[in-house]
């Protein structure tokens, strides 16, 4: 099977790496920023590896390992960063956490800011098992 140049590889990881920049810097939801950051992270971790590979040593491989377990640890430590975030202001939206910026800097105002939440209708209740529910009487029109 014919090798492929280092070149294809260089550029499946200048991709992912590109893809990942974009993703975080367009998007305001925290997991969604937080999947761009690893995908950034693997595209690193490609390049890595493509070097070894065209180098013809372990080097870069082994640094990839590290890479990909304090990825994984990172990844542990992120999301329950983010599921306490969310249960404090039930977004997940980057902007309502002006609060956690340096006290000296100026808040940053969104250009568009997201429209108000509506409020979600009641869920239904279900009767409980073994109850019968109440019959209304239905008024007949003659």
């Amino acid at each position: 099977m014919p090798e492929l140049p280092i070149h294809h590889y260089l550029a499946v990881g200048a991709v992912l790496f590109a893809l990942g920049a974009i993703g975080f810097l367009a998007r305001r939801n925290l997991i969604i920023m937080f999947l761009c950051a690893e995908m950034m992270l693997q595209g690193v971790a490609v390049n890595l590896v493509a070097f070894a590979r065209y180098r013809g040593n372990l080097e870069g491989q082994a640094f990839t390992l590290f890479v990909i377990t304090v990825a994984a640890c990172e990844a542990a430590i992120a999301l329950a960063l983010i599921l306490m975030l969310f249960r404090a202001k039930q977004s997940l939206d980057v902007s309502l956490w002006q609060s956690l910026r340096e006290p000296h800097q100026e808040p940053i105002v969104d250009e568009e800011p997201l429209p108000p939440r509506e409020k979600e209708a009641p869920s239904p209740v279900l009767t409980l098992s073994g109850l019968e529910p109440e019959h209304r009487e239905e008024k007949s029109h003659v």
